[in-house]
């Protein structure tokens, strides 16, 4: 007949009373989580944290020529003096339509200045694109894509992706994802005050 070992036994316990004394950390750390996250989400205003941060980049311009829906061709190059947000984007995208509003008031605040935005809509039809332009009441170009042509050019294909080409042709900004009008004015109003 074996005895029992009580140092194994005490060993035992104290490793039980850790285990249940951490569970309880854990939890306490959880829910104390939960109360300042719900905390947090109730003093910021949702749209606030909802953007993308634009990155720093510096390329030339890709060489594109598209339609706009008026039947003319234009291309980037036609808009050389001026800072042009490239917005590409589709019908059928969640957060392409839900920027719309954001990109129209910037293109509003700002096009005495310089500034443009091209919205490229990546491969509906043009009957498509019309009905949603009319409906959208956007007033900055839009250009036809058929062929995902600026998605080539630009090597993205997610949506909506845009980019800050600055008034000699430089890729200077460039972002995936829904943006604010905050983030707009930090990162793009600069741009369009550089002489």
């Amino acid at each position: 007949m074996t005895k029992k070992n009580p140092r194994r036994r005490k060993k035992n316990t104290n490793v039980s009373q850790q285990f249940v004394l951490g569970v309880g950390v854990i939890l306490i750390g959880v829910a104390a989580a939960f109360i300042f996250l719900g905390k947090k989400e109730s003093v910021e205003p949702p749209s606030a944290s909802l953007s993308v941060i634009p990155m720093e980049v510096n390329y030339p311009a890709p060489q594109l020529s598209l339609q706009n829906i008026n039947g003319k061709t234009e291309s980037l190059e036609d808009f050389r003096d001026q800072v042009v947000l490239v917005n590409n984007w589709a019908t059928w995208c969640p957060p392409c339509k839900a920027e719309i509003p954001t990109l129209e008031a910037y293109y509003k605040a700002h096009s005495e200045e310089g500034f443009v935005i091209i919205g490229i809509e990546a491969g509906e039809s043009q009957s498509d694109v019309l009905k949603f332009v009319q409906g959208s009441e956007i007033t900055y170009p839009i250009w036809f894509d058929l062929e995902n042509a600026a998605l080539s050019a630009f090597k993205n294909s997610g949506l909506p992706n845009s980019y800050v080409i600055d008034r000699k042709g430089i890729v200077r900004l460039a972002w995936v994802g829904e943006i604010n009008r905050e983030i707009l004015e930090k990162y793009v109003t600069p741009l369009v005050l550089e002489n």
